[in-house]
Formats: structure tokens, C-alpha cells, sequence
């Protein structure tokens, strides 16, 4: 009997009533009428490649606590009854939340670079502060994005280990999160390359599966990643 195979789905959350200019990606607000139609269709685009496959979906989703990733679940899980006796659980994770900037949380862009202005213990911010990986804010909580990749990493390589003893046929469990995070988290898992990290992005609520072989290795099985236009930038 083959070993079954164990693959996650990535799903960046639906688009949400955003704050303007403000890179915080720890905003509390909920899913818009787009983002809850983006979650219908990743229900189904999820469908598709399960019944395509011939996978079993997982019964327990992990997401994020930020509201629109949970909501994104929720809708998503609520919409794959087909496939599933009932809807599946929703288990939330502060390791799954994006990156954040510690006591500046949800403030603008401009208020943030003024803070650090008048602070003397600061030195100035680097031009590209927002989308530098390795930076790091210099506020308590703060952390950087390579850094929010690593332990949103380690918590899906640790519950794909967990998985690994309990299912009999090849299985996806969902994780429900942010598409910094998670493109950083796929470069510690060996899948992007560090280029590819500012080169790529993720479309909302679309499925990217990833298959784990087991021993910190994995490979891209399907669902796209967006390529992102040069004069972009990113926060989430």
C-alpha cells in the first residue's frame, strides 16, 4: 500500500474593508461583498481539484484570527459540504496572522515615519521599510516579514507532521491566512526563492496547493501564484 500523499492548500484571505495608507496588515475588519464572492469561488475551485485528484479534504481548516480570514474559511468550508459529512472546523492561530508592526499597529504610513522622526532613540527608516523582508520595525511586537514567514512555516510543517499519522488516503488540509506571510513561509519552506518572494504574489482566496513529501521537503502542485507588476508594492 502506497504512503498517502499530504498536501496544503495556502488561501490568502478575501478582499476586505481596508484601511488607506496604513501598512498595518493587522487590521480587525471584515470581508467586502468582493472578498465574500472570492471566497464562493475558491469553494468551488477547491472542489474541482479534489474531485479531479480524487483528495480528501481534511475536516479541520486552520486560520488566521484576523476576521477576514476567518470569514474567508468559514464561507469556503460552508460551500465544500459535498464534500465532507458536515462543515468542516475552523481551528484559529495567531501563528497565522501577517506581519506585525508591534505598537504601531494600524496607524498610517505617514504617522508611523513620524513617530520614528521624532523619537531620537531611531535612526531614519529605509525608503523601502514596508516590503524590505528583513526589516524590522523598531517598535515592541514589531517583527519582520522574513520572520513572520518563519513561524507561520513552522506551524505548517508542524501540523502536516501531525497528519501524517492520522489519515489513510491523500489528504489537503486548508490554511486560511495572508499573502506576505505565506510567500515568505513558502521561502523557508524551499519553494520560492528569495527573488521570486517580491516577484510573486497571491490572488485572493485562491487555492495554491503544496505537497508535502516529508522531511522538510515539499513541491507546487497546482493553483497559481500572481506575478506582480514591477512598480508594486506589498503590506499584505
Amino acid at each position: 500500500m502506497s504512503t498517502p500523499r499530504l498536501i496544503a492548500g495556502f488561501i490568502r484571505h478575501g478582499d476586505y474593508h481596508q484601511l488607506a495608507d496604513v501598512p498595518s496588515a493587522l487590521q480587525p475588519f471584515d470581508l467586502n461583498d468582493q472578498g465574500k464572492s472570492q471566497a464562493l469561488h475558491a469553494a468551488s475551485l477547491i472542489k474541482a481539484v479534489l474531485q479531479k485528484n480524487n483528495w480528501q479534504l481534511f475536516p479541520v481548516v486552520d486560520s488566521s484570527r484576523l476576521l477576514r480570514a476567518w470569514q474567508t474559511a468559514k464561507l469556503i468550508t460552508e460551500n465544500l459540504t459535498s464534500e465532507l459529512d458536515e462543515p468542516a472546523e475552523i481551528q484559529c492561530f495567531d501563528d497565522l496572522a501577517e506581519r506585525s508592526v508591534g505598537a504601531v499597529a494600524n496607524l498610517t504610513i505617514e504617522q508611523i515615519e513620524d513617530i520614528v522622526k521624532q523619537d531620537p532613540r531611531y535612526e531614519s527608516l529605509p525608503v523601502d521599510w514596508k516590503s524590505n523582508s528583513h526589516f524590522c520595525l523598531p517598535f515592541q511586537g514589531a517583527e519582520s516579514l522574513m520572520s513572520a514567514g518563519e513561524r507561520v512555516a513552522n506551524h505548517v510543517t508542524q501540523q502536516m507532521n501531525q497528519l501524517q499519522n492520522c489519515v489513510t488516503e491523500d489528504t489537503v488540509k486548508l490554511f486560511v491566512g495572508h499573502g506576505a506571510a505565506f510567500r515568505h513561509a513558502a521561502f523557508h519552506l524551499g519553494l520560492l526563492n528569495f527573488e521570486q518572494i517580491r516577484q510573486l504574489s497571491m490572488y485572493h482566496a485562491h487555492p495554491v496547493f503544496l505537497e508535502y513529501i516529508g522531511d522538510k521537503q515539499w513541491r507546487h502542485l497546482a493553483g497559481d501564484w500572481k506575478v506582480r507588476g514591477k512598480s508594486a508594492s506589498f503590506t499584505d
